[in-house]
């Protein structure tokens, strides 16, 4: 099937449309994001009151958009494979365990940045 793409303004404003769908959706159904987005919500919050430098306060505020991304791009992981099947296999696994990966080592990082810049 054969469609016309969009382009321009219009295709902008799809595209904006589209994404603010998707951040609702995961706000709405999953779990996992409503957790994070909050406590990124407390350290962004956090970030703009503690008195470093900017540099320092541009890492704390980046972190804290990088939990996010990640999550959602662990979501949209989760999604597609469900998608295929939601029968057991061990590549579904193995695509699942790594986007959970993923948003462990960005966890970690977040944390060993914050504690590196604020002490």
């Amino acid at each position: 099937m054969f469609f016309e793409k969009k382009k321009g303004i219009r295709h902008f404003g799809d595209s904006i449309k589209n994404s603010l769908t998707g951040l609702l959706n995961a706000l709405l159904t999953e779990c996992s994001f409503r957790q994070i987005f909050i406590f990124s919500g407390l350290l962004l919050v956090a970030a703009l009151y503690v008195d470093v430098t900017k540099i320092e306060r541009l890492f704390l505020v980046a972190s804290c958009f990088l939990l996010l991304v990640v999550e959602l791009l662990n979501t949209a992981i989760e999604s597609a494979v469900d998608r295929i099947s939601l029968e057991l296999h061990p590549l579904s696994k193995r695509a699942k365990d790594i986007g959970g990966a993923a948003q462990l080592v960005t966890v970690v990082m977040t944390v060993t940045l914050w504690t590196m810049i604020l002490l």
